[in-house]
């Protein structure tokens, strides 16, 4: 009999690989993002049905074992940003992610989605331009369940007060005039 911790991973597995990115190999994998592709940052859907929800009471580590508890975000903006290597609209977003994080009005929460080979997922954020973000990890997938997150990337904003603005799902250019005022909508 399965377990719920299997029977959940299950479930999120068949959900990204419908929906969302997918992980196979040979012909039909999904193409690597080429160096020249921020521009072609597929677009993605604004989910504003979780307004007002609490962060959640998570911990993440990175392969070091360092721990990020996610209520320990309140007092600032945080953009949490769902992500895996192998998702091609998630790598593309990465150097825009990072220059968010590095202007430093919001803090760049990027929690990986990988289930395996965590160990290198650090270098992987380095090498794709994310040199302004933590590589977090989520190895049982646990804040996608909270977050029913069937697509990757999800971008979930929250206040500084820790409540949840919006949800992003799918690619984004987090760049331009658009993303910028989609950003201030935390500090009002």
């Amino acid at each position: 009999m399965l377990s719920f911790r299997s029977l959940k991973l299950a479930v999120l597995g068949l959900t990204v690989l419908v929906a969302g990115c997918n992980r196979e190999s040979g012909e039909k994998a999904q193409p690597q993002p080429s160096a020249s592709a921020a521009a072609e940052v597929p677009q993605g859907k604004l989910d504003r049905s979780h307004k007002g929800s609490l962060l959640p009471d998570f911990t993440l580590k990175d392969a070091a074992g360092k721990s990020l508890t996610l209520a320990s975000l309140k007092g600032k903006p945080a953009l949490i940003n769902l992500w895996a290597t192998w998702c091609a609209p998630c790598v593309i977003e990465l150097p825009t992610l990072d220059k968010i994080a590095a202007e430093g009005k919001v803090r760049v929460v990027t929690v990986s989605q990988d289930m395996q080979q965590t160990e290198k997922v650090a270098g992987f954020l380095i090498e794709r331009g994310g040199r302004n973000l933590t590589p977090w990890l989520d190895p049982e997938n646990d804040l996608a369940f909270h977050y029913e997150a069937s697509t990757l990337p999800t971008t979930v904003l929250y206040d500084a007060q820790g409540r949840e603005v919006w949800r992003y799902v799918g690619g984004h250019d987090w760049s331009g005039a658009e993303a910028a005022k989609l950003l201030a909508e935390a500090q009002s």
